[in-house]
């Protein structure tokens, strides 16, 4: 039976990857995309990492294929051969330091209200600077592409908030007319315009103002919520704006 290392095509393809060497990405047993191999997931994760860095040092407008393969150790074909482009490269990147997503349940809706808010923030500050706009300006024009970034970067941090009202309604704290859909877009918001654009600090203490002005206006009992809090946290100045 004649031995399938002498095949043309395996010759031909051995011809193109010497010792299996050349190409991080496609040359190993085991490493290949197609004929179903599995690819190798070091050189999503040296990609991935190497997209990060490229973006802190120079932004996302400055970012080029050829750079991250040469920080990755890989070739710019083998990087298409994960993404499709440069934007769902990104994009992979991002998701990827942004991590898991989750707020607080103490029990007390202003506590938990506030640290989920502060848990967005810190979400997107986990990301490298000026990649945000220029990156939704890029996928803007594209369905898929839009989709995706929502998917991939807003998403998370809103439902961990959303989770929070969803629980403080079912404890009885919010009002049950209370539209959280539309609550979540008015705090999401604030968080997005002011990351997109930077044009204004999101501290603590404006984010605290925030709860402040939305719990007025939704809590079935805004003064019960504020005895609560005192006493789950033990000092009442650690709300002192929502006095």
């Amino acid at each position: 039976m004649p031995d399938a290392r002498d095949h043309p095509a395996r010759r031909a393809e051995n011809a193109r990857h010497p010792g299996g060497t050349g190409d991080r990405a496609e040359s190993g047993a085991g490493r290949a995309e197609g004929a179903g191999r599995p690819r190798d997931p070091s050189i999503d994760a040296a990609v991935l990492t190497a997209t990060l860095i490229a973006l802190t040092e120079h932004g996302y407008t400055h970012l080029s294929l050829e750079d991250v393969a040469r920080r990755a150790g890989t070739t710019k074909p083998a990087i298409r051969r994960r993404w499709a482009g440069r934007q769902q490269l990104v994009l992979a990147a991002l998701g990827s330091r942004l991590g898991a997503v989750d707020g607080p349940d103490s029990g007390c809706t202003l506590c938990d209200l506030d640290e989920s808010l502060k848990v967005f923030v810190a979400a997107f500050q986990r990301l490298p600077p000026d990649v945000l706009g220029p990156l939704l300006a890029d996928c803007a024009s594209d369905d898929t592409l839009r989709e995706q970034f929502m998917t991939t970067l807003f998403d998370p941090p809103r439902q961990a908030v959303a989770r929070t009202l969803e629980r403080a309604r079912a404890r009885g704290d919010l009002r049950p007319d209370a539209d959280l859909g539309l609550v979540l877009d008015l705090l999401g918001a604030l968080i997005h315009y002011r990351v997109l654009f930077g044009h204004a600090r999101t501290g603590d203490l404006e984010l605290e103002r925030a709860v402040e002005t939305l719990l007025e206006g939704i809590a079935v009992d805004y003064p019960a919520l504020l005895e609560h809090s005192a006493s789950v946290t033990g000092a009442a100045s650690l709300h002192g704006l929502h006095t």
